[in-house]
């Protein structure tokens, strides 16, 4: 029999305690060994226990969650789960701790918690099961970084004029450590590049944040994906949490398709609805990009892509958070390459560029 995950939960809520230990417990394979109601009870807590993935508040007195998550990745490194406010603050910390190293996070309630608490428990325990096999890192946040120090040093401007980049799109499916993998790859897209097109499992409330702190940071525009827009260059478009996202072709424009359809392969958004429609839209004017998270979602979309004519790359295992879509994709005969998530981008470009060379040849 395999050893029980044993969980601490950190929660100024005693309500809230209680019922993520009743939800622990209830599952065969973990228990819930402690609970803190603020960060330095946790702290000894950990230190004395020492469990293997903590729950944890994003907004508790004495110390805040962020403030504790950011001691905890540069000392001890574990896995975390935030339980995150379905707010627009929380939704701005909890991007602010993904950047610091937690694996993930479940947005609670503000009324009904109690029954909305254990509506969310599958989803609960599934998230800690994935955090508990996860790839943990000391995080280097771009937010964080000492004055002076240089974020990652976008591609150079691939050049890319006219035809070749109103035609070529670029496809990008993600789920668990997915918001850091994105933020690493186009941080580093220059700003003449194709559109992106992007499906982040997240969930309502959330894909607005992360929208708006990607385009912070970022050469191109990163917005949240609006039904009937056109999808330009140099424009990143993530699919809006809780809704389906995929592109349709009007004349010779790409323009967003966003609806409140159902969930696919539990998913909404879901990374197989876009990519499928990219292959049946894009053609060989596509790449794909498939990166970090658990499950298979996109999977086979990916291999149509490829059957399509696009070009494909996934991240590698020894970078990614979860490889479970990934490995999925290779599986499926879905990539062209293989890479570590710091080189994807700039295996891209360099395509991309001697494509637009090949054209200018042709001229």
């Amino acid at each position: 029999m395999n050893q029980k995950i044993r969980v601490v939960v950190v929660d100024d809520s005693a309500l809230v305690r209680s019922l993520l230990a009743e939800i622990i417990n209830r599952q065969r394979d973990m228990e819930c060994i402690g609970t803190a109601n603020d960060p330095l009870v946790a702290r000894e807590m950990i230190r004395e226990r020492n469990p293997d993935v903590i729950t944890l508040d994003v907004e508790m007195p004495r110390m805040d969650g962020i403030d504790f998550l950011g001691r905890l990745m540069r000392l001890r490194p574990m896995p975390v789960v935030m339980i995150s406010t379905l707010t627009e603050r929380g939704a701005e910390v909890t991007m602010r701790a993904l950047e610091l190293g937690a694996i993930d996070f479940v947005a609670k309630p503000r009324v009904g918690l109690a029954n909305g608490l254990n509506e969310l428990a599958t989803q609960i325990v599934d998230k800690i099961r994935v955090a508990a096999v996860a790839q943990v890192r000391r995080a280097a946040p771009v937010a964080a970084a000492a004055p002076g120090a240089a974020a990652p040093a976008p591609v150079p401007s691939a050049g890319l004029v006219g035809r070749l980049s109103t035609e070529k799109i670029i496809a990008i499916g993600a789920s668990t450590g997915g918001t850091e993998a994105i933020r690493e790859v186009l941080i580093r897209m220059p700003p003449d590049s194709p559109a992106i097109v992007i499906t982040q499992h997240m969930p309502p409330g959330f894909t607005t944040s992360f929208a708006a702190r990607l385009n912070s940071l970022c050469q191109i525009s990163v917005k949240e994906a609006s039904h009937g827009e056109r999808i330009l260059p140099g424009h990143a478009y993530i699919a809006p949490g809780g809704m389906q996202f995929h592109i349709a072709r009007s004349g010779a424009n790409y323009v967003a398709v966003v609806e409140d359809a159902p969930p696919v392969n539990r998913h909404k958004p879901s990374v197989e609805v876009l990519f499928k429609s990219v292959a049946a839209v894009a053609g060989r004017n596509a790449y794909g990009i498939m990166l970090t998270g658990m499950g298979a979602d996109g999977a086979t979309a990916m291999r149509e892509m490829k059957d399509a004519g696009s070009y494909n790359y996934v991240q590698d295992e020894a970078s990614c958070i979860v490889f479970g879509m990934p490995r999925e994709a290779i599986a499926h005969g879905a990539a062209d390459e293989v890479l570590p998530l710091t080189q994807i981008a700039g295996a891209l470009v360099t395509r991309l560029r001697s494509a637009t060379d090949r054209l200018h040849h042709r001229i």
